[in-house]
């Protein structure tokens, strides 16, 4: 078993095919996906589809692109909207400084607003981090020095000190298709170093189709290719980085309900 631990199942690209793909992801052995929030205002959209779907569940969160948008939501909002069953994280939220999309100050505030009712909570938090590694690390120690909470640097493509610092921290690290890339060595490499209880896989669909598919519009039964890559990475087989990266995901989303067996052991 495999789970797709971020993806964008409200995004207009899977408008015409959910039920199909969905199916796709199930066939494939992905047994769980979360449908990761962008904006805390269409929290709704989402929840239709983790309504509709046994094992499709969801975040509530600002994306930092849309930082100013919702610049002012404050904590206790965020953490009624997680009272939702389907609800399993936060975010996702943090840091984009190749976009520019957000005003660094509202993007800022927003994650630290974030992290403040993942630590309430006792959900995870979905990280973005891009071009933001200085800023990230220190807002990172920073908050885990007011009290600890739970976190995933999502679609990962930072650099080592940040990846180890997080490590440190008590986080985990997502990887997406960008791993299967021919120019991703370096990455890579650090997917190789990482412990094996802080690694999880993700597609981030529609978009970072893995190299078997890449320019196709990215699906959740794809994470199958990312699970093999990075398997061949650590030097193990699809079965050990299924049952590792699946077991990690448990742990982190203790929200989401395990099978009953332990399928992926």
């Amino acid at each position: 078993m495999l789970v797709d631990s971020h993806c964008h199942l409200d995004f207009p690209d899977f408008a015409e095919d959910l039920d199909a793909i969905v199916a796709r992801a199930e066939s494939a052995g992905v047994g769980r996906m979360v449908t990761i929030s962008t904006r805390v205002r269409r929290l709704d959209a989402l929840l239709k589809i983790a309504e509709r779907f046994p094992n499709v569940y969801c975040s509530v969160g600002t994306h930092p692109h849309e930082a100013d948008k919702e610049d002012g939501i404050a904590p206790d909002e965020l953490i009624e909207l997680t009272r939702h069953p389907k609800v399993v994280a936060l975010g996702e939220a943090g840091l984009d400084y190749f976009y520019q999309h957000g005003s660094r100050e509202a993007q800022k505030r927003g994650f630290r607003t974030h992290i403040a009712a993942a630590r309430s909570t006792g959900l995870p938090l979905v990280i973005h981090t891009r071009e933001a590694d200085e800023d990230c690390g220190r807002i990172l120690e920073d908050e885990v020095a007011k009290g600890p909470f739970k976190a995933v640097l999502h679609c990962y493509t930072g650099g080592r000190e940040l990846a180890m610092k997080a490590i440190s921290l008590g986080l985990s690290i997502s990887f997406t298709g960008i791993l299967t890339f021919k120019k991703s060595e370096a990455l890579r490499e650090l997917a190789a170093e990482l412990p094996g209880d802080r690694i999880m896989v993700e597609t981030d669909s529609p978009y970072l189709a893995p190299g078997k598919f890449r320019g196709k519009r990215n699906e959740p039964s794809y994470v199958v290719e990312v699970a093999k890559v990075l398997a061949e990475t650590r030097g193990v087989s699809l079965e050990e980085i299924s049952r590792q990266t699946t077991e990690n995901f448990f742990r982190l989303f203790s929200k989401v309900p395990a099978p009953k067996e332990a399928a992926w052991r």
